[in-house]
């Protein structure tokens, strides 16, 4: 379990991120178009997991928002946008901001993904949903860069991810 903070209030997860250097925990998880896409279809692609709460927030609307423009013309390198947020809400946010860039994914109907990455929060206002957190995967699946952000409300690292690609 990992502590974070929301607003300054103490904030616990359900685990930790997974290790740099160890094999990244498969998962599969919802599209905008309702249909699922797994960790394992996506292999040989660099990824970078932007992991938030909601995108009914400014902060993990901002960070979408960045990794879409810095994302863009990057060889072999896809942004994977998660929250428990429901398909249709990211759908409707891509659409409104002109998201090409990033794809975007729920955990809405599985809750295997938050209990892999130690990504659920189990306490404090947001309960229930992810914290923020970066985890960056090879091209072999391997983990090479991981974020947890210590207070939900602030940014991730947006350089310190890129760099490690």
């Amino acid at each position: 379990m990992a502590k974070i903070t929301f607003k300054g209030n103490p904030v616990n997860t359900s685990g930790n991120l997974p290790v740099k250097g160890s094999k990244a925990p498969d998962f599969s998880l919802v599209k905008s178009d309702l249909g699922n896409l797994s960790l394992s279809e996506i292999k040989g692609k660099k990824l970078i997991l932007n992991i938030f709460p909601s995108l009914d927030t400014s902060v993990c609307a901002t960070s979408v928002r960045k990794f879409n423009q810095l994302a863009a013309g990057r060889s072999n390198v896809l942004v994977l946008a998660i929250s428990k947020d429901l398909p249709f809400a990211h759908g409707r946010f891509c659409t409104t901001e002109g998201i090409n860039n990033v794809v975007t994914l729920s955990g809405f109907r599985d809750t295997a993904f938050g209990k892999a990455y130690g990504v659920d929060m189990i306490d404090g206002p947001l309960a229930g949903l992810y914290v923020r957190s970066i985890v960056v995967i090879d091209e072999k699946g391997k983990v090479i860069h991981t974020q947890l952000v210590p207070e939900i409300a602030m940014e991730p690292d947006y350089d310190a991810a890129l760099n490690s690609i």
